[in-house]
């Protein structure tokens, strides 16, 4: 062995078999004093340490202490390399021995020792034999402290550290670099985040007798990263729903726990409210909590329940915030904001029960959208050491301005929504009008969807002799829009339905208005589109005329309990122009229920529609105490727990006026026929209990016929109608109407109309199949 060299030769058992000139001249001893003794007994031992010495390693590395000849403590900086015998049996080490102090002289090893970069060797047991200066800072130690000890004892327990231990085992067996990026087992953002290398180091012969790491503090672009997919979980967590509430706990669990220890969003009432901004503002901001979240134990606690108010005076963070529309980052130390813990910070801590330490650090960020302020996001920090920094604000900002939209797309949302249903109520019967034809029951649901209030409608109008018209339509579309459409159809029914036109003439003029409609809109605006089903019930004659345009045709009910749906020649939806539309008769026995409806109930995404179909007639059947409960039952059955659509739903049972009620003769167009006619009102009257109104009755009666047979074609007949009024009806097979004019002084003739006018409540003409009909209305006696 070459007497300059500091080196010794060291078995699989730890004995001392070679010893060089310099391993003699740094410890004093001679070769064939070392030579055969265990080299752990040339360790220094400290007093009080002897019972340590078996638990070392049997060949120690790093920095360690020997003992001189001359006793006194000698420190060497010892490197260690395995020797492997045959079959890659493990024959010993070759120990290589420099003084601790030595200055490194190679080149390469100057580059090791002043990187920049943490770099460190370990052995095959894991144990560190050579580090830096910026590594021995990073592990939190000094060279001496650390060589020679595993680096699981020095990192300490965690996964972090157990991932390092495999990668390093995993270099050894393969001989391949590998990279692993070591995270801090804390959620405590403040801790470092390192890059780690490994590469495996290799004898002259290629084995791999050792382990090198180098490590790069990358915590900056750690957070970069965190800042980054925190953005992008923003983009979809934030404004799932059309629901202000919604949207605000949305944003507080995002922020809470990666980004601060509790988090709340306080908006102005007026956003919550669905109304227009006020025009100016006040020094004290009031706002009111629309959602918090704390990180859980140890973090500070709201001392502002859900839905109530809180005043923020100016100097607090979050008026800040408000009046400079901006972020405003505050720190302890700062006055304004030690004031404002003092005052609230205070309540907060105390709420949440065992609040280790004070809030710190606190970031109100204003919620703006469109140019209009919302609101404001609060975050706080009080079990993270650091604060809030600039990036932090830069990053609460983004978030906060996507969710002011968010919030402001819902606001927007709720106030069309509640325009459009108070539009749509107000268009809506809301006290169905009287009359005896049928009982009536109805419901109308709104859409909760993001699409908007539909334009789903339904009517009950009251015609001439005791008849009454049931209508039900469906606009294409959702919003303002579909309803203002809604609101000119149910106008134009109403107002068709007063000419009393059949069903299907009806709905042929509502298919000319809704082209019409359609070509006057804007090019911006969708092409219109409407269904409707119109159905006209007589009780005299319990016929019931039914009309659809593109319209599901309705359920009956028989009173012997069995359903079925009308059998309808459904037309084209309005609009469509160009196609007939057909009306079914049918003959209906009294108590029957008729059951109309829009599509909202019956169709939707994945519906069977004749599976609803179905559903709605085994509704209809089931027993209910009345026929409004029968509603509540059909809705119950057939719609699902969230409908995607509005739904309309009215219930008609029919009812039938007697024959004690109804009476009529015919007339011989011939004028002396006017006294009979008078007569026999005059004595029906009196049959009826009706005396009272016998007078202004026989009047009516003598002008409507003589009217008929002066100016009708026979044959001509007249009917009286007891109901909830008197109703005269007289009928020729002219198709001239009649109208009121003003008669001249010496005019014999041109008064008739006018007096009947004056005399009942209301009259009209009614076309209808080889005639027309003349009717007036007289209110009955009060009993």
């Amino acid at each position: 062995m070459d007497d300059a060299s500091a080196a010794l030769v060291v078995d699989a058992r730890g004995v001392v078999t070679g010893w060089s000139e310099g391993a003699r001249l740094l410890t004093g001893f001679s070769a064939e004093e070392a030579v055969g003794r265990p080299v752990r007994e040339l360790l220094a031992v400290e007093p009080g340490a002897e019972d340590d010495l078996p638990r070392r390693p049997v060949v120690p590395v790093g920095v360690v202490t020997v003992r001189h000849r001359d006793g006194h403590p000698v420190a060497l900086r010892l490197a260690a390399c395995r020797v492997h015998g045959p079959g890659d049996a493990d024959a010993g080490h070759v120990v290589t021995a420099l003084p601790a102090d030595a200055e490194e002289t190679t080149l390469a090893g100057r580059v090791f020792e002043q990187s920049s970069l943490p770099i460190s060797v370990l052995d095959a047991e894991h144990r560190f034999i050579r580090l830096n200066a910026a590594a021995a800072e990073a592990m939190g130690g000094s060279e001496q402290d650390l060589l020679g000890r595993p680096f699981a004892d020095v990192a300490g327990p965690g996964e972090a550290t157990r991932s390092v231990d495999r990668h390093m085992r995993t270099v050894a067996e393969t001989g391949r670099a590998l990279r692993d990026e070591s995270y801090s087992q804390a959620a405590d953002p403040s801790q470092q985040v390192w890059d780690v290398e490994m590469w495996p180091v290799r004898d002259a012969a290629g084995r791999v007798v050792a382990t090198a790491l180098a490590g790069l503090d990358s915590t900056e672009q750690h957070r970069a990263r965190r800042r980054l997919a925190l953005l992008d979980e923003a983009a979809s967590a934030l404004g799932t729903t059309l629901d202000v509430g919604r949207t605000a706990e949305e944003l507080v669990a995002l922020l809470v726990p990666d980004f601060a220890d509790f988090a709340a969003v306080d908006l102005l009432d007026w956003v919550l409210d669905a109304e227009a901004p006020p025009l100016r503002g006040d020094p004290e901001v009031t706002l009111r909590r629309t959602a918090h979240a704390s990180a859980g134990p140890g973090a500070p606690d709201t001392v502002v329940p859900l839905g109530r108010t809180d005043v923020y005076p100016p100097y607090s963070p979050p008026a800040r915030a408000l009046r400079e529309g901006r972020a405003v980052l505050a720190q302890t130390g700062e006055p304004d904001f030690d004031r404002w813990m003092a005052e609230r910070g205070a309540e907060a801590l105390r709420a949440c029960g065992a609040c280790p330490t004070g809030i710190h650090s606190e970031l109100a960020v204003p919620l703006r959208a469109r140019g209009t302020t919302l609101g404001v996001a609060i975050a706080v920090r009080n079990i993270r050491p650091d604060g809030f920094a600039a990036d932090d604000a830069l990053l609460a900002e983004e978030i906060a301005s996507r969710a002011a939209v968010c919030v402001d797309n819902a606001r927007r949302f709720a106030r069309e929504r509640a325009t459009a249903l108070t539009l749509q109520h107000s268009l809506l019967p809301r006290v169905l009008p009287g009359q005896a034809a049928v009982e009536i029951a109805h419901r109308y649901l709104p859409s909760a969807s993001a699409a908007g209030i539909g334009g789903d409608w339904f009517d009950v109008i009251p015609l001439s002799g005791t008849r009454v018209a049931l209508v039900v339509g469906d606009v294409v579309g959702h919003g303002i829009p579909s309803t203002a459409t809604m609101g000119r159809l149910c106008t134009a029914v109403r107002t068709l339905a007063d000419v009393d036109l059949p069903p299907e003439e009806l709905l042929t003029h509502l298919d000319d208005l809704v082209a019409h409609l359609a070509a006057d809109e804007r090019e911006d605006v969708p092409e219109l589109g409407a269904t409707c089903l119109y159905a006209v019930y007589d009780p005299v004659s319990r016929h019931l005329a039914v009309a659809a345009a593109g319209h599901p045709a309705p359920a009956l009910l028989m009173p012997d309990g069995t359903c079925r749906l009308v059998p309808l020649n459904t037309g084209p939806p309005l609009g469509v122009g160009g196609l007939p539309f057909e009306a079914t008769e049918l003959e209906l026995p009294e108590g029957c229920v008729v059951a109309f409806y829009t599509d909202g109930l019956i169709e939707g995404r994945g519906r069977d529609v004749d599976h609803s179909t179905q559903e709605l007639c085994r509704a209809l059947k089931a027993p209910a105490e009345s026929l409004d409960a029968l509603c509540d039952v059909v809705l119950k059955a057939v719609l699902p727990e969230e409908p995607g659509d509005d739904v309309a739903l009215l219930l008609a049972r029919t009812r039938a006026l007697g024959a004690g009620q109804v009476a009529a003769r015919d007339v011989a167009p011939d004028p002396g026929e006017v006294p009979v006619v008078r007569q026999w009102a005059v004595e029906l009257l009196s049959a009826w209990g009706l005396d009272d109104i016998a007078f202004v009755t026989e009047l009516v009666v003598s002008e409507l016929v003589t009217n008929a047979i002066r100016y009708g074609e026979p044959p001509i007949r007249v009917r009286l109608i007891r109901d909830r009024t008197l109703i005269c009806e007289v009928t020729d097979s002219s198709s001239t109407s009649p109208h009121l004019r003003r008669a001249h002084a010496f005019d014999e003739g041109g008064r008739g109309l006018l007096l009947v006018a004056q005399l009942t409540q209301r009259w009209g003409s009614r076309q209808a199949d080889g005639g027309k009909t003349i009717w007036a209305e007289q209110a009955l006696p009060r009993r």
